[in-house]
């Protein structure tokens, strides 16, 4: 018989323990519910927004640039990317073929994009064409139900107002290459990333640091597809719980520049290559600066093409140096006032003491030749200047040691960098015998004393550092550091930091020695006997300078007398002009080149006047007016620059003769410019550098050996 009492408990055990399994069961889920809700929901809902929140960069703006004046030269506005988004990619291949036939480019681009940015995170997007146009934009968003994983992204792009004007002052931005990026995270403090935009070149490298700014972030909500959704706000609350830093932009930037200065020198050296720098006398700003042939900056951020980098980078003209700091010239004629200025103040040359020039100056078996065939005559200091005789330049050089000469040089600014914040200025090369013997281990010989009195041989300069040396002439004798930022300031005008003129050194030179120099450049523009009268005269600025013209290749004096327009292009000299104005009460220096211009006379004389015009019409237009009253009482009209008249060329423009002889060598050789920079210097090519410390610094020594060789401090 069954035990119905124990079999009744039995199954009451069972039951209890079955209840209290199934209870401990629904405890352990209403615990497991209470921690995930409860304790752990605040931190679990974000995860599950993550799911369908996605965070973007947002770009910092770069401070702007704006001229002395305040116009806006350098802006940003919003351009816009095709991108996609691996982790939202589906049907990649259809996608992907959908998506280049919209941007017409061919599908292996679009992967060969995906390619480079391999290492990030899918989730994080990847441009495939920039700047793409507004109909795309609209083909895109119209069809964005057909190409998941694909997003319009607005950027903010580097817009030039004046494009090719001052390109090389004010640089470029691009995208930071892998090789730089290491460099960048280990010397500063941004979170650089590959994608990032920094400026390569002028001032955008100068200042990158400063002006770039803040990046933030912001949290999209997105779709499966990882699409944009609109949100709305009385459904989406938890929104504000998410935190997004908001993009700092960068510090505004005023320059030193006038707008209309830089448009006029651009336009008077269009269709040439040179350059031109105007500077005030008496602070070191730099008013214009402008190099040609130039290139368009607002490319490089746009998207630059292979097919146009290809022309720039290949362009024998080299479009990308920054010819006013970058490139080193022989100085011809326009060095003889410095000269003047040494030998006046060692007593070497007087100011009513006379030689004379036969037109050739024998020494020992080689002949100096002086630019006017059949010589000057009877010639003073003041001749020297105005005619530019280099008969009585090759008398004081051998008169005169090279050291002393190089003494006085050096203390105007040549023959070392001036100091400009801007990276890759070279440094010139002023000799004297210790460079010679550390760079040759050979002695000084006379006869190259006698090619340097006149700017050719070894002495190289820049344009800039030949318009701080006339304005030391202009002011007396004080050289200042050029700067081209005045002040630095936040979106809301406050003042960050403002720039004052520095004096770098006051060159202890005499009043006479300071008339008699700037006398001699007066007549040089105003005296019809001067060298610049027919192309700098009758434009009421009172102009006072320098022409000179410089070889860029060693010839005979058969060669040397030659038409110059009738030499190959490559062969012909080049043309300055370096000057002041007004010369009674000097306020600017300009300095200008025309490679293969021929004649500094015709060549740069004119880009000179229309600068300094230019200049006063807009800060001193009453004293313009003066001075067109003054020529107008003198019988001297108006007249626009005149056309070259080449019948007149072969007896106004000066210095292109040396020695007869071809054997140059210790002689005294006139080789100049690219055969000097090849020989003496090294024919190297200026690589792209990191940029430089603080526009407060000067610019660093991008390579010591260059520096030695350049003669520079």
């Amino acid at each position: 018989m069954f035990d119905h009492e124990a079999l009744i408990k039995l199954h009451r055990a069972r039951a209890n323990l079955i209840a209290n399994i199934i209870l401990l069961l629904f405890s352990l889920v209403l615990a497991r519910l209470w921690y995930l809700q409860v304790y752990k929901g605040k931190q679990l809902l974000n995860y599950s927004l993550q799911n369908r929140l996605r965070r973007e960069e947002i770009e910092a703006p770069r401070g702007m640039f704006f001229d002395r004046n305040g116009s806006l030269i350098v802006n940003n506005v919003p351009r816009f990317d095709a991108a996609v988004i691996p982790q939202y990619l589906q049907n990649k291949k259809e996608t992907i073929r959908k998506l280049a036939e919209i941007l017409e480019m061919p599908e292996d681009a679009v992967y060969k994009a995906m390619a480079k940015k391999s290492n990030i995170a899918s989730y994080k997007s990847v441009v495939v064409k920039k700047n793409i146009s507004r109909k795309e934009v609209a083909i895109i968003e119209t069809q964005n139900d057909e190409l998941p994983g694909v997003a319009v992204e607005m950027v903010v792009s580097r817009e030039y107002v004046d494009r090719e004007v001052g390109a090389h002052l004010l640089g470029y931005i691009s995208e930071i290459s892998s090789s730089q990026l290491p460099r960048y995270r280990s010397r500063d403090n941004f979170d650089y990333k590959l994608g990032d935009f920094i400026g390569q070149s002028g001032l955008e490298q100068q200042l990158d640091r400063i002006i770039r700014g803040q990046n933030g972030y912001e949290f999209v909500e997105v779709d499966a597809m990882g699409r944009r959704k609109i949100r709305v706000k009385s459904e989406d609350d938890f929104f504000k719980e998410i935190k997004s830093k908001p993009a700092i932009p960068g510090p505004n930037v005023m320059l030193t520049i006038d707008r209309d200065m830089q448009l006029s020198a651009f336009n008077a050296l269009q269709g040439r290559e040179g350059a031109a720098v105007a500077v005030d006398v008496n602070t070191g700003e730099i008013l214009t600066m402008v190099s040609v042939p130039s290139f368009d900056p607002s490319s490089f951020s746009k998207g630059l093409s292979n097919n146009y980098w290809g022309v720039l980078s290949n362009d024998p003209r080299r479009p990308l140096r920054d010819r006013v700091i970058q490139e080193h010239y022989s100085p011809g004629s326009t060095f003889k006032p410095l000269v003047a200025v040494a030998a006046l103040e060692e007593g070497e040359a007087e100011e009513k003491g006379e030689i004379g020039c036969t037109g050739q100056f024998p020494m020992g078996r080689k002949v100096f030749h002086c630019w006017k065939k059949h010589g000057h005559g009877s010639v003073d200091i003041y001749r020297s200047i105005r005619e530019s005789c280099d008969t009585f330049y090759y008398r004081l050089g051998k008169r005169m040691d090279i050291n002393t000469i190089a003494h006085y040089v050096k203390s105007m600014g040549l023959g070392h960098k001036t100091g400009i914040a801007l990276p890759r200025e070279v440094a010139g090369l002023m000799p004297d015998r210790e460079w010679k013997k550390k760079r040759n281990g050979e002695d000084w010989m006379l006869g190259e004393t006698l090619s340097c009195v006149i700017g050719q041989s070894y002495v190289l300069a820049t344009p800039l550092q030949l318009a701080l040396a006339y304005a030391v002439i202009a002011n007396g004798g004080k050289l200042y550091r050029p700067y081209v930022v005045k002040r630095i300031f936040t979106n809301s005008g406050k003042t960050i930091k403002t720039f004052s003129p520095e004096l770098l050194s006051k060159v202890n030179l005499s009043p006479r020695t300071v008339q008699i120099v700037q006398e001699a450049l007066r007549q040089v523009v105003n005296d019809p006997k001067g060298t610049a009268y027919y192309y700098g005269h009758g434009r009421g600025i009172a102009l006072a300078g320098k022409t000179g013209t410089a070889q860029v290749i060693k010839m005979s004096a058969e060669k040397l007398f030659a038409k110059c327009e009738e030499t190959e292009y490559k062969y012909r000299h080049h043309g300055l002009f370096i000057g002041y104005a007004p010369y009674d009460d000097p306020k600017i220096a300009v300095a200008a080149i025309v490679e293969h211009g021929c004649h500094g006379a015709s060549a740069a004389t004119p880009v000179v006047v229309d600068i300094v015009a230019t200049y006063l019409k807009k800060f001193y237009p009453e004293l313009h007016q003066k001075y067109l009253q003054e020529e107008k009482s003198k019988g001297i009209l108006f007249r626009a620059v005149p056309t070259i008249d080449s019948s007149k060329l072969q007896e106004e423009d000066e210095d292109t003769v040396l020695l007869e002889d071809e054997d140059a060598g210790h002689g005294g050789s006139s080789s100049t410019s690219q055969n000097l920079i090849d020989g003496v210097l090294g024919n190297k090519k200026l690589t792209p550098t990191l940029p430089v410390p603080g526009i407060n610094s000067s610019v660093r020594e991008e390579d010591d050996d260059q520096q030695n060789e350049n003669g520079g401090d």
